[in-house]
């Protein structure tokens, strides 16, 4: 068994395990000097039950990686950032319930890394390797973006909460357009984002209408983006 898709496997286990075994309900409010409670720029709490979709894709990835792409050099090439982004976020959440700051720092390499994998996955055997991993870059997106905004905020940098909303709200667009140009016919990373903004437009609803909505017209936006890129097919080229 050659170490590479294994250890994939085997961080995917430990990413899920620390996911369901280690509690954590956001941030602690007494790890920011300004106590962040449920900020606007945060989705509403069932929206996160998307990991549970996006743990058991990674798993079924992982495993038929093992059993059918073992010595697949394409494959390889998306392992190498994946296995990095997973390293980084088993403990996250361990991370996370004592630091916001090193949480934040680390669910952007987390990104980052789940980005790179993504624009490397080879397509074909999509929905065996691109789309989990699209899927997980997409909510990683989402993820980072509210945590940036609620650390800002919690240590008073910039305009607040409310204005961290009008700010980390586009930058996750801006990402999430940029990958998706990268990488088009990858609708499945713009689900996961959209299902984050979704949440968070349903969060605030009537009570805050200006970021209701700038998070419906980002999934309008993404929604249109998406559908071009699924019109035409990028050039191959090393990532």
């Amino acid at each position: 068994m050659r170490p590479l898709p294994l250890l994939v496997l085997l961080f995917t286990l430990a990413f899920i395990a620390s996911g369901y075994l280690i509690p954590f309900d956001g941030y602690d409010g007494t790890q920011v000097p300004i106590p962040q409670v449920d900020p606007p720029i945060q989705p509403a709490g069932w929206a996160f039950s998307v990991w549970g979709v996006i743990y058991g894709w990674l798993l079924v990835s992982a495993v038929f990686g093992i059993l059918k792409r073992a010595d697949d050099p394409q494959w390889d090439r998306a392992r190498v950032p994946l296995l990095l982004s997973l390293v980084l976020g088993t403990p996250w959440v361990a991370i996370a319930n004592v630091s916001a700051v090193w949480a934040t720092v680390v669910i952007f390499g987390m990104l980052a890394s789940a980005v790179w994998a993504l624009l490397r996955a080879p397509a074909r055997d999509r929905w065996w390797l691109q789309a989990p991993v699209a899927l997980y870059a997409g909510w990683l997106t989402a993820a980072a973006f509210v945590s940036l905004g609620s650390t800002m905020a919690g240590w008073g940098i910039g305009p607040g909460s409310l204005g961290w909303a009008f700010i980390g709200i586009p930058l996750a667009l801006l990402t999430a357009v940029a990958v998706l140009v990268a990488k088009p016919q990858t609708p499945e990373y713009a689900v996961t984002v959209c299902w984050g903004l979704f949440g968070i437009a349903m969060k605030n609803g009537a009570d805050l209408p200006g970021v209701t909505a700038l998070a419906v017209a980002g999934i309008l936006s993404l929604a249109v983006v998406a559908w071009a890129g699924r019109r035409r097919v990028a050039p191959a080229r090393p990532v």
